[in-house]
């Protein structure tokens, strides 16, 4: 009888156990520390890509001379429609499917592929045509819409803008709370998007350390990063009523072979 419990119990136990995976190490750069990251060496600098929005700012000596260069939109909307007054802002400027923005004085400028530091040079070498020979215009170019998404199995998904015009992987998916116990840490699918529209999509493991060596490991503007659930979750979200009741059928047999165990002895 005794053995008979026992091979109920071990019966019974499987079937509950069954269909939990094995959990995987969640651990990030497990090999970091025999990975050379010599090649990772270097500073990353976003390119500006058509649709991107840019605030271009003119300064010089004599404050009438930068006038012209730095348009500015007296009237705004407020969150609810409403007119707001109380101050002008910079005019905003976006590049098209061409890569060109068009620019006060000066005209159409073709600034796709440059980085901000190549633009400033590019539109100062423009202005100075315009300016007295003792002025040297200080022009400053910022990227206004460096965001990026991150879906998936994720704490928070969003979207998230990059105020230094640089965001790594790993800060994208901090700036989300970090991957749940349920993200699969060895295939994080990065979608990204090229200047002439093409997307495609490529393969991150966060397991190697390597990845910080990857071309893909400083995100570009409107990348969006998924992370896929793992086997646990995907097989936890397929459970239904036939699996609810074999589970409380088993948790059943479980307490009456308990409670024979115990008159028999």
């Amino acid at each position: 009888m005794k053995k008979i419990i026992v091979s109920l119990l071990t019966v019974a136990i499987v079937v509950v156990l069954s269909g939990c995976a094995s959990s995987k190490q969640v651990a990030y750069f497990q090999n970091a520390d025999y990975e050379n990251l010599e090649a990772s060496r270097g500073l990353y600098e976003a390119k500006i890509m058509p649709k991107d929005i840019l605030t271009i700012t003119v300064n010089t000596t004599d404050p009438q001379a930068a006038t012209p260069f730095n348009l500015t939109i007296s009237n705004t909307l407020d969150m609810n429609g409403r007119l707001n007054t109380s101050g002008s802002t910079l005019q905003t400027f976006l590049v098209d499917n061409d890569g060109v923005i068009k620019y006060p004085v000066i005209g159409d400028v073709k600034v796709q592929g440059l980085s901000t530091r190549e633009c400033e040079d590019l539109i100062k070498s423009k202005i100075l045509p315009y300016m007295a020979d003792t002025e040297n215009p200080v022009v400053t170019v910022r990227l206004a819409s460096y965001r990026v998404s991150v879906i998936g199995e994720v704490t928070r998904p969003g979207t998230f803008t990059a105020s230094t015009e640089k965001m790594s992987v790993l800060e994208a998916l901090a700036q989300a709370g970090d991957l749940t116990i349920y993200g699969k840490r060895e295939n994080v699918m990065l979608i990204r998007e090229s200047p002439n529209g093409e997307k495609t999509v490529h393969r991150l493991d966060l397991t190697d350390a390597s990845i910080i060596k990857s071309p893909y490991f400083y995100l570009q503007q409107n990348d969006v990063i998924y992370v896929e659930p793992n086997k646990v979750k995907t097989q936890n979200s397929a459970i239904g009523t036939s699996t609810t009741l074999l589970i409380s059928i088993t948790g059943t047999l479980i307490s009456l072979a308990t409670l024979i165990v115990n008159i028999s002895n």
